[in-house]
């Protein structure tokens, strides 16, 4: 695991006590696009179940994952990628 999804996987699991959750640097896929940059880091896909998102909207629970990684945001993650479930949605 890269230093930034290390710091995304230990972000979300604070702030969001996931039942499961996949952080999958997903920056080679982008190369030579928009906010890719040597070295990676910079697109990211996240999966992740947590009881913080039971009853939410979809709009709901990606602003509870960006607001946990708004650091990261800022540090030079250009995008994100985002599944969020709560228990018992698959």
């Amino acid at each position: 695991m890269t230093g930034m999804a290390e710091r995304i996987t230990t972000k979300l699991q604070q702030a969001l006590a996931p039942q499961r959750l996949n952080v999958i640097d997903e920056s080679h896929q982008h190369q030579g696009h928009g906010g890719w940059r040597e070295g990676g880091e910079t697109h990211f896909r996240v999966d992740i179940i947590s009881e913080a998102f039971a009853g939410r909207s979809r709009l709901e629970r990606h602003r509870l994952v960006n607001a946990a990684l708004a650091q990261e945001l800022a540090d030079g993650v250009h995008a994100l990628a985002i599944v969020a479930r709560g228990p018992g949605e698959g």
